[in-house]
């Protein structure tokens, strides 16, 4: 069995935990390893908190800027896949230079990469940013659902 799921946010700070919330009760529920859940809810609340403050449309590109993001979650077999997409300006090929380690901004995408087996930071087919990160999944012995 594998499990996904896919929600259309408000970019409002509210909308993170929500999506926090739902990632950690599929989680829990399937039967995954309570620190793998952690490490990738973390992850999942840097690519939101992201998309909720630079997820609208730049300024001079045309158009309103879009009230909403998107998160989708796969569990499937021994993996994991999350990707958070947005309607903002995208990345330009790079990830902006790391963040003092003072900073009180901008370490979230470098805290996404320690904490998944895989990244991709690019763009949607709409030119918005795409976070999309995977992790190996480790089951509790009392994992209620095999999936695979």
């Amino acid at each position: 069995m594998s499990i996904w799921w896919s929600l259309h946010l408000r970019r409002e700070a509210a909308s993170v935990p929500l999506a926090r919330r739902l990632l950690l009760g599929t989680m829990e529920t399937a039967g995954v390893d309570p620190d793998v859940s952690y490490e990738l809810s973390v992850a999942l609340t840097e690519a939101c908190a992201n998309a909720v403050e630079h997820g609208g449309t730049a300024t001079g590109r045309g158009g309103p800027a879009s009230e909403a993001y998107r998160v989708t979650a796969y569990l499937d077999g021994e993996t994991c896949r999350i990707e958070v997409a947005d309607t903002g300006p995208g990345f330009s090929g790079t990830v902006p230079a790391p963040a003092a380690a003072d900073a009180e901004n901008g370490r979230g995408l470098r805290l996404i990469e320690e904490l998944a087996d895989h990244v991709h930071f690019g763009r949607t087919g709409r030119g918005g940013a795409l976070v999309s990160f995977d992790k190996i999944i480790k089951w509790r012995a009392d994992a209620p659902l095999a999936l695979t």
